[in-house]
């Protein structure tokens, strides 16, 4: 038997961010954040090629500098955060050539579906107090229609008030913990 060491790496809130962009009216976007989330990352001997990923946002935390925007996004009409409390991801990220990506199942509302986003490794060191800590910086874009979020209603000239498209930025800094495990050769 030989000693493998495995890393469990947690998301540090205080350092990251989970930020999202919309059309609105057609012209010009309209951005906004979900101020709670927690993430555990798992990853073998130090590299992040094959991480096991588990991430969830709290639905109610969203906030678009806009109360009366941010409660008609709560409501049933939207994200319906009474009945749905959380957006859920399991993945794994990939390395190939230095670039990452992020595969998994994402989960809105009752709907379940593959995602691929873009991940950036920015850096990995020690932190103040001596504990390791890496960052990454997440890019994609999802249909908010294929998660069942279905709000259309339109413009006079027919646009749509809300855009499809919703663009996907994170800046994610994880916090590690070495675990030791063992395994068989």
């Amino acid at each position: 038997m030989t000693e493998s060491k495995k890393t469990n790496w947690t998301i540090d809130r205080n350092h990251s961010e989970v930020q999202f962009k919309v059309k609105h009216l057609a012209i010009s976007n309209v951005s906004g954040t979900f101020k709670l989330f927690t993430g555990e990352v798992q990853v073998e001997n130090e590299n992040f090629n094959n991480a096991l990923i588990h991430f969830e946002i709290d639905t109610n935390s969203i906030d678009t500098n806009n109360s009366e925007r941010d409660n008609h996004l709560k409501s049933p009409v939207f994200f319906d955060t009474e009945n749905f409390p959380k957006i859920m991801f399991d993945g794994n990220l990939k390395e190939s050539d230095g670039d990452f990506s992020l595969e998994g199942q994402l989960t809105i509302l009752k709907t379940t579906k593959k995602v691929k986003l873009e991940a950036q490794l920015s850096g990995i060191g020690a932190g103040r107090f001596g504990d390791r800590r890496a960052g990454f910086e997440i890019n994609g874009k999802i249909n908010r229609r294929d998660f069942g979020l279905n709000f259309g209603l339109l413009t006079e000239t027919g646009n749509l008030v809300v855009g499809d498209d919703v663009k996907l930025h994170f800046d994610i800094q994880l916090v590690g913990e070495a675990v030791p495990s063992l395994q068989a050769i």
